[in-house]
């Protein structure tokens, strides 16, 4: 049976030399492991490295795989300074592959995938690296989203309140069977959602380790990475979201930081980690840090179940992987229902 994901070099090729700037030579396709949403590949030309990332094959859910936000983000960001690749053509649904893509220069870097940092061997430079993550994260929720061209792309309410709705109606869509902790937290979120506070800005939507790549000699940030649920939101539902990471247990396949000792390898606790994008925006404290750790939990769930159901469906981009999500769901809800429950 053929690849669905598989690309047409001969059709790709010279589309690519006529439409991307100083293109040539299409050598090798090759798609990462990783992309569990939007299958990504790396090309080989002769006039260099560049990064292709497409929707999927196959029946989708709707307003899901926007892979043309992702480019009109990316390239506004490009443009105030912040890290993110230069990105150089985006192909419509009419392609040579019969799908959106857009097409990125690729960045040579470090993609550090477990939060340990166990491939950093000097404490110190694990703790810097956290803390550039942190600094990039208050960079990017500073933004002028006016200045930058993208006043227009969330819409206008209480952001959690939409994004409830929004992850709720698409876990209904590809739910598979009953996660009693999913329903308890749902109806949790439903019941417990604070006062819009106003704060509104550009959010990464997935901001964690693995979606962004380091300089190679140093603990800098040179790229962010996989923008796909990027919209105009609340700025500390990033934060909570990358926040998980400290709660998710090492031995799982999110290789979390839960059971490790984050002080002696150099890393920052939770606290401190919150109290340092605080600082760099400006601001107090954040209250009901229970409701986004909950929101941050139920989203991630809701995702998972949403490339579980495509697995079963076979379109996933990484199915054997993709076929584990089941379980993750499961997981994800247990912990948000338990900071519910006990705090913790």
């Amino acid at each position: 049976m053929s690849d669905p994901n598989a690309l047409d070099p001969a059709a790709l090729g010279p589309y690519l030399e006529a439409n991307v700037p100083g293109f040539c030579g299409l050598r090798a396709i090759e798609k990462f492991k990783s992309g569990q949403s939007n299958p990504t590949y790396r090309l080989s030309a002769g006039s260099g490295d560049y990064v292709l990332r497409a929707k999927p094959p196959g029946q989708l859910l709707k307003s899901a795989h926007q892979v043309d936000r992702e480019f009109r983000v990316i390239k506004a960001l490009g443009a105030t300074g912040f890290p993110v690749p230069e990105v150089l053509h985006l192909s419509e649904e009419a392609s040579p592959i019969g799908r959106m893509f857009y097409v990125m220069a690729f960045v040579d870097g470090r993609i550090l995938w477990d939060p340990a940092l166990p491939d950093v061997a000097d404490p110190a430079e694990r703790g810097a690296m956290y803390d550039a993550m942190n600094a990039t994260l208050a960079a990017l929720h500073s933004v002028d989203v006016e200045a930058a061209g993208l006043a227009d792309y969330g819409r206008p309410g209480n952001y959690f309140e939409r994004q409830i709705g929004r992850w709720g109606g698409q876990y209904r869509a590809s739910e598979t069977g009953t996660v009693p902790d999913m329903e308890t937290l749902m109806a949790w979120l439903e019941a417990n959602q604070p006062p819009d506070d106003g704060i509104v800005g550009l959010v990464h939507g997935d901001y964690r380790l693995d979606n962004m790549i380091f300089a190679r000699d140093e603990a800098k940030v040179v790229a962010v990475l996989d923008w796909e649920l990027s919209t105009l939101g609340h700025p500390y539902s990033d934060l909570a979201y990358q926040c998980m990471q400290w709660r998710l247990p090492h031995a799982s396949g999110f290789r979390g930081l839960g059971g490790i000792d984050r002080k002696a390898i150099g890393l920052p606790t939770e606290e401190e980690y919150v109290a340092a994008y605080c600082r760099r925006r400006g601001i107090d404290g954040i209250g009901d840090w229970t409701f986004y750790l909950a929101f941050s939990f139920f989203r991630l769930a809701a995702i998972c179940q949403g490339v579980y159901k495509r697995a079963l469906d076979g379109n996933a981009s990484n199915p054997e992987k993709a076929r584990t999500y089941g379980e993750a769901v499961k997981l994800l809800a247990g912990l948000a229902v338990r900071r519910i429950e006990t705090g913790e």
